[in-house]
């Protein structure tokens, strides 16, 4: 953070009258020998670069105790009594991160008759689990959620802050960090601690083309969130270590003008991240005839169909087919990609699979870089020659 500091010493009426016609956003006044910087400021700092020294840009920095700040936290979505998988993703995470610092591991759950999914959250390398249970929390609502998290962060002052990037998530994290004042990186595909507390948060930035590394080590908590199947599941644990801590939950934290009416649940549809076999389709093999060959081929392995982003822009498939940075995060056992050049925006969606398969008729294709088995040469004929097999075998 900064703020632009004007030097009155320095203002004359002409350079004050120059200075005014250079902001783009009229944020700058000169009136009864007064230079005065308003609120429409958007922070371009043009009059820091060509004001003639009459403003300057002054960062603002304040150093805060880390040692105040203990412990890694994962807040679980735990809704409808299930928890959501990618909180065990992070929980694994979490234990990693740990090692570092040798600080505790905790789980935040929010929500009601949460006792099972608490208990659960024990197998999976948790030391502590924080309990918000709760009537009013039994649907979620965005204020009396975040006021429980917010009174968690307040007793507990975890150090860092791990959030699943579910629906729930995404809009729960950026509302808590807000309140919070402090930072949040969302999407992130790497993370890693400093020995003095730091995450370096690691996340895809300008479509995919480089690696953002952002650090906040001015604030605490410190904020982020993942995706599904970014990181890897841990195998639970046979005996349960740790313990369950339940709240107080006030009447000031569910008081909120929301009220839910009834909840519908939505029809159960094809979620290509739970995929364990995955064929995507790409420009290259998007012809009516070699999407029912996909198709075909999906079936014979049990498997279903992706793509990737031209071809839901073009409405060849719906959005909830689409792999990559701005579709979805997969990690199946196996996945072959039909005539996919390998934008990096889509390997980053995918590159984690246990198996990848492609075929390409350019040898120099990008997506051969992340392929364990590469084949090079006209998906129009492979494919079928493949479903042959397959059929032949079973």
């Amino acid at each position: 953070m900064g703020k632009l500091v004007i030097n009155h010493n320095l203002v004359t009426p002409e350079k004050a009258e120059a200075l005014v016609s250079l902001c783009p956003f009229g944020a700058i006044t000169y009136a009864d020998g007064k230079l005065d910087i308003s609120s429409g400021c958007k922070m371009c700092k043009m009059c820091v670069r060509k004001g003639q020294g009459l403003v300057d840009f002054v960062e603002e920095t304040k150093e805060i105790d880390k040692s105040l700040w203990n412990g890694i936290c994962v807040y679980a979505d735990c809704t409808g009594g299930n928890i959501h998988r990618v909180t065990f993703e992070l929980c694994g995470k979490a234990k990693e991160l740990a090692k570092v610092t040798s600080h505790p591991v905790y789980a935040l759950v929010i929500g009601h008759n949460t006792g099972e999914c608490a208990r659960k959250l024990l197998h999976y390398g948790v030391d502590k689990v924080f309990v918000y249970d709760h009537p009013e929390f039994a649907d979620f609502r965005i204020e009396p959620y975040t006021a429980a998290f917010c009174d968690f962060i307040e007793k507990e002052k975890p150090s860092s802050i791990l959030v699943g990037a579910t629906n729930l998530g995404r809009q729960l994290a950026p509302r808590v960090a807000a309140r919070c004042r402090t930072g949040l990186t969302a999407d992130c595909t790497v993370l890693e601690m400093k020995e003095n507390t730091d995450l370096v948060q690691i996340r895809p930035a300008f479509g995919g083309n480089i690696m953002a590394q952002i650090v906040t080590p001015n604030t605490r908590p410190q904020f982020c969130t993942a995706r599904y199947k970014v990181f890897t599941e841990p195998k639970p644990s046979q005996e349960a270590n740790g313990e369950v801590i339940s709240m107080a939950v006030t009447e000031d934290m569910y008081q909120t003008n929301v009220r839910v009416l009834r909840t519908v649940q939505k029809p159960k549809d094809i979620d290509i991240a739970e995929a364990e076999v995955i064929v995507a389709v790409g420009r290259g093999a998007s012809g009516e005839g070699m999407r029912q060959a996909a198709k075909e081929l999906a079936d014979a392995l049990g498997g279903v169909v992706a793509c990737t982003r031209p071809l839901v822009e073009s409405n060849v498939y719906d959005a909830k087919h689409q792999i990559g940075l701005s579709g979805r995060t997969v990690k199946p056992k196996l996945i072959i990609t039909l005539g996919i050049s390998g934008a990096v925006q889509f390997a980053a969606g995918m590159k984690s699979s246990d198996c990848i398969v492609a075929i390409n008729s350019d040898p120099a294709a990008p997506i051969f870089d992340v392929a364990h088995y590469c084949v090079v040469g006209d998906v129009n004929l492979i494919v079928p020659k493949l479903i042959e097999k397959i059929k032949g075998v079973s």
